[in-house]
């Protein structure tokens, strides 16, 4: 309600404040409809849904047969409600599906798609090995970054009062980076630097950073307490304790990780290149754009080998390193 309320300041039109005004007054109706049908439930110790998912063991004890239950039942009309406005929402339609003028022009793409046009499988190989080129260097470049953040954004490693707003800062500000898709930044900076394969591995390498830091300071929160006891009763101090007690414990998984990060970005800079990011998705939506789906088919086969390659090779890899 104080958010509604917060927009009424920046809304204009008598239109507007009336619709504002609407939602408000449904909002307010379903939430004290809401406490009602709540406190009601409580009272006749009626055990509802979330107390079934949230609620102790003792509260939700009942002989009854699951499908005899109240939350039973709510769980079932929950999802039947959801699916139905899923397919509202969603305009989901069999007769568009199967309509035949539709279902005819998936047919010409398929049959171009089948019978690849292999005069363009040159020009494919050189713009995939440079997808591949922008995904290895995104990662190279990430690496050291996304390894001295995972330290500062460890809860283990982050104790006291000013670390704990730094540890809660950094989190934040890499949750927020991480949302934004390696295609919007891609969109970003491909206006900043300009149409290109710079553009995607910037893309590449900022949303590396950000996902990077996150798994390795899991990682980093989960080590055993026993060799850093150790190391602090020698009277090591902080960067001594993280380098010799830390570091041996992570490098493994670090390693892994890596290796991981890196077979997604071989997949990502392939459709980052829908947006101007560079690669073989800048060659790839120049020829959906003309509908030339012979070259498209060819284009697709090259990146599903290389795709298939490198995720057999990247699995091998993180298997040896086990």
């Amino acid at each position: 309600m104080l958010c509604l309320l917060a927009a009424a300041l920046f809304v204009t039109s008598e239109e507007q404040l009336l619709q504002l005004g609407l939602v408000s007054a449904l909002a307010l109706l379903f939430f004290v409809v809401g406490c009602g049908i709540s406190l009601a439930l409580s009272s006749r110790k009626v055990v509802t849904l979330g107390a079934s998912l949230f609620g102790s063991h003792q509260a939700v004890e009942d002989d009854r047969p699951w499908y005899r239950t109240f939350w039973c039942w709510q769980l079932l009309v929950s999802l039947l409600a959801t699916l139905t406005v899923a397919v509202i929402k969603t305009e989901f339609s069999f007769v568009e599906l199967f309509d035949q003028n539709g279902f005819a022009g998936a047919v010409r793409l398929f049959k171009g798609l089948l019978d690849p046009n292999w005069d363009v499988l040159p020009r494919a190989v050189l713009n995939i090995i440079e997808t591949i080129f922008m995904a290895f260097l995104a990662t190279t470049l990430a690496i050291p970054v996304a390894f001295l953040l995972s330290f500062v954004c460890a809860k283990n490693i982050m104790q006291g009062p000013w670390a704990r707003v730094i540890y809660f800062a950094m989190r934040t500000f890499l949750n927020v980076t991480r949302s934004i898709e390696a295609l919007i930044w891609a969109i970003i900076f491909s206006v900043w630097v300009g149409i290109g394969p710079f553009a995607g591995m910037l893309a590449l390498m900022i949303h590396s950073i950000a996902s990077l830091a996150k798994q390795y300071s899991e990682m980093v929160e989960s080590v055993e307490e026993g060799p850093i006891e150790a190391i602090e009763s020698t009277g090591a101090n902080k960067l001594q304790t993280i380098w010799y007690a830390i570091v041996p414990q992570v490098l493994l998984p670090y390693i892994s990780f890596t290796v991981y990060r890196w077979d997604i970005n071989v997949r990502m800079a392939t459709i980052i290149g829908l947006v101007g990011g560079g690669g073989i998705g800048t060659m790839l939506v120049q020829y959906q754009g003309q509908a030339m789906w012979r070259e498209v088919g060819c284009i697709i086969v090259v990146i599903a080998v290389v795709v298939w390659a490198l995720d057999q090779a990247s699995a091998y890899v993180r298997e040896a390193l086990k």
